[in-house]
């Protein structure tokens, strides 16, 4: 009997020990409005989690992507544009948080940076690969005299004689 209740207590630890992990950490959608999750849902997609920074705002579980979630529907419910709230968030994080950024001096290493560090890259690969070749064929060209040269045939042509003999 001792062993059964070791394990029905064993049981109930661990079941209560689950508990803290059952709630949620942020508070359910408002079933009474329905709009209003709509365009959070609208808003939070356009964004970038701050955090995770490769998740939109809506898909992040980030504590700081669920602040920010109820910030935003704390805003639209203040009757604020989906432009005001936009420019709220670029404001307060800058140009990053927004998946598209707008095209503008200040953001053109956004857009085009990754573009320029790709050609670079492939200009740099090219420019060492062709100097490769270059310094191969004039080792190779210089590496050997016509007299070594055709002695090291010898030396090959002999050595396959020995092997048919064997």
């Amino acid at each position: 009997m001792s062993l059964r209740r070791l394990l029905l207590s064993c049981l109930l630890l661990t079941s209560l020990l689950q508990l803290p992990l059952a709630q949620a950490n942020e508070a359910a959608p408002l079933a009474e409005d329905p709009v209003v999750e709509k365009r959070l849902v609208s808003i939070s997609e356009e964004l970038r989690c701050l955090v995770c920074q490769n998740e939109s705002l809506a898909g992040s579980h980030a504590e700081l992507a669920q602040d920010l979630r109820r910030e935003i529907r704390g805003m639209i419910k203040d009757g604020r544009s989906d432009d005001e709230i936009m420019t709220f968030m670029v404001d307060r994080y800058g140009d990053f948080v927004r998946y598209r950024p707008p095209m503008r001096a200040s953001t053109w290493l956004l857009w085009f940076g990754p573009f320029v560090l790709l050609i670079g890259g492939v200009a740099g690969l090219m420019l060492h690969l062709r100097r490769r070749v270059a310094s191969n064929a004039v080792a190779g060209e210089t590496m050997l005299s016509d007299e070594q040269r055709r002695a090291a045939e010898a030396l090959l042509d002999s050595s396959i004689d020995e092997n048919e003999l064997r």
